[in-house]
C-alpha cells in the first residue's frame, strides 16, 4: 500500500441510497474522514425517511441529487454526469472504502489506459470476514495481459469497484431496463466488447455491513430476472437456451423464482428488440465464468 497521505483529486465517490438514512449517514461520515478527501455525490432514490434532508444538513459539502423517483442503479448514471475526475468509486449506503484505497486504485489505473476497473476485496462487518464472493474474484479462471494488476475479471461488484470515468461513459453506464440487481454483468460485458479490461486488486479493501432493511427475497427476484435478461440480450442463441434451461432446473422451486421468471418473460419484447449477441471470443470468456461460478457459494440462487 502506498505511504503517501493527504488529499487526492483523482477519484469521486458515488453513492446511491433509498430509505436507509442511518446507514447512509454512517457511511458518509466514514467517507468524509478518508485521507484522500474525495468529492462525494449522493443520489437519493426518492427516500421517504428524511434521508435527503439529513444529508443536506449534515454533509453540506457533498453533492446531493434528488431525481424524485427511485432510479435504482441508474442513479449512478445520473451522478456520473456530474463527475469531473478521471475515476469514479461506487459505494452503497452500507459499504465504505478503507483509508488509502482510493489513492491506490488510482495509482493502479493511471499507468494502464486500457484498464477500465479495479475491484476490491470485500470484508463483511462487524466481523471483518471475507465476503463469499472474494474467492471467486481472487481465483478467476480468465486470462488477461501481463500488465493487469491482478486476476482478469469478467464482471465486477459496483459497491467495491473504482472505474475509469471515460470507460463508464463510453459503455453507456448501467442499462435502465435492468434497474437494480446484478446490473453490473451487462455493463461489464459491454466494456469488454469495447476492448476494456477489468481486474481484481486484493490490496484494495471495501467494508460491507449489510443493511438490516435489506429484502433478500426481493433482491433474489431481481437478480435472477436480470441474469435471464443479460443472457437473452448478449449470449448467442445456443448458449442462451442452455443457460436458461440450467437455471430452470437448478434455482429453488419457490414463489420468488416463479416471480423472477414471470417478470423476465414479460420483458421479452424489449429484450428481443435490443438483443445484440457478443462475438465468439467474448462468449468463450462468459462460458468459462459460468462454469466456474456453478459451485460458488455466492451464486447459489442464480445457478
Amino acid at each position: 500500500m502506498t505511504t503517501r497521505t493527504g488529499p487526492d483529486d483523482r477519484t469521486t465517490v458515488v453513492v446511491i441510497t433509498h430509505n436507509r438514512r442511518e446507514e447512509l449517514l454512517h457511511t458518509l461520515g466514514l467517507l468524509r474522514r478518508l485521507p484522500e478527501r474525495p468529492p462525494v455525490i449522493v443520489t437519493d432514490n426518492a427516500s421517504t425517511d428524511g434521508t435527503a434532508e439529513a444529508v443536506a444538513r449534515d454533509f453540506p459539502e457533498m453533492t446531493l441529487l434528488r431525481p424524485g423517483r427511485n432510479l435504482g442503479a441508474i442513479g449512478r448514471n445520473l451522478a456520473v454526469q456530474r463527475v469531473r475526475t478521471p475515476y469514479v468509486a461506487f459505494c452503497d449506503d452500507d459499504t465504505w472504502w478503507a483509508p488509502g484505497c482510493l489513492r491506490r486504485a488510482a495509482d493502479l489505473l493511471d499507468p494502464r489506459p486500457r484498464l477500465a476497473a479495479v475491484t476490491a476485496r470485500i470484508l463483511v462487518e462487524p466481523g471483518g470476514t471475507e465476503d463469499p464472493v472474494v474467492p471467486e474474484l481472487r481465483d478467476s479462471p480468465l486470462t488477461g495481459p501481463d500488465w493487469l494488476p491482478g486476476p482478469a475479471l469478467g464482471s465486477f461488484l459496483a459497491a467495491a469497484t473504482v472505474l475509469r470515468t471515460e470507460a463508464f461513459r463510453a459503455a453507456g453506464g448501467f442499462h435502465p431496463g435492468l434497474w437494480l440487481g446484478g446490473e453490473e454483468e451487462l455493463l461489464a460485458c459491454d466494456l469488454q466488447r469495447q476492448g476494456w479490461w477489468l481486474a481484481y486488486a486484493g490490496e484494495l479493501t471495501v467494508h460491507h455491513h449489510a443493511s438490516r432493511q435489506r429484502d433478500s427475497t426481493a433482491r433474489r427476484v431481481l437478480g435472477l430476472r436480470n441474469t435471464l435478461w443479460f443472457t437473452w440480450l448478449r449470449r448467442p442463441l445456443g448458449p442462451a437456451l442452455r443457460r436458461t434451461g440450467h437455471l430452470i432446473r437448478t434455482v429453488p422451486r419457490d414463489a420468488a423464482s416463479a416471480r423472477a421468471f414471470a417478470h423476465a418473460t414479460a420483458g421479452l419484447p424489449w429484450v428481443l428488440r435490443q438483443r445484440d449477441p457478443v462475438p465468439p471470443d467474448l462468449e468463450r470468456r462468459i462460458a468459462t465464468l459460468e462454469r466456474a461460478r456453478r459451485d460458488s457459494p455466492a451464486r447459489r440462487y442464480v445457478g
